[in-house]
């Protein structure tokens, strides 16, 4: 016996994927930073275990600097004052860590010390 035939593709182009809303994004950040993230570190010995670091690191990076010199502090959640484009990065970002884990991490720490003047925490 032959092999099945896949139906052909029509031509064209792919598909689009379905766009995010705003609040699928801000539940994915909230799975990731708050849960996900701080569980594998915690089980795998990363060098940042507590979700508030999680949080520091990623909105760092969301804002290329120290997320408290663009956000407002006293206004919480933080990262739910992120705009569409800056949240889908921080989203983007904590997936990122999910997937390469303790070596990205690392260095995404040391940036986010570095940008409030202090040491990166331990080394391995």
């Amino acid at each position: 016996m032959g092999r099945a035939r896949l139906p052909r593709r029509a031509p064209g182009p792919a598909p689009r994927p379905q766009p995010v809303t705003r609040e699928q994004l801000l539940a994915r950040y909230r799975e990731l930073v708050l849960h996900r993230l701080p569980d594998r570190a915690r089980a795998e010995g990363w060098v940042v275990t507590a979700d508030h670091c999680f949080g520091r690191i990623v909105l760092d990076h969301a804002v290329a600097g120290r997320w408290y010199d663009v956000l407002d502090r006293r206004r919480s959640p933080a990262f739910a004052q992120l705009d569409d484009d800056r949240l889908a990065a921080a989203v983007a970002l904590a997936e990122r860590i999910d997937a390469e884990g303790d070596p990205l991490l690392r260095r995404l720490d040391a940036q986010s010390l570095a940008w409030r003047g202090k040491p990166a925490t331990g080394g391995r």
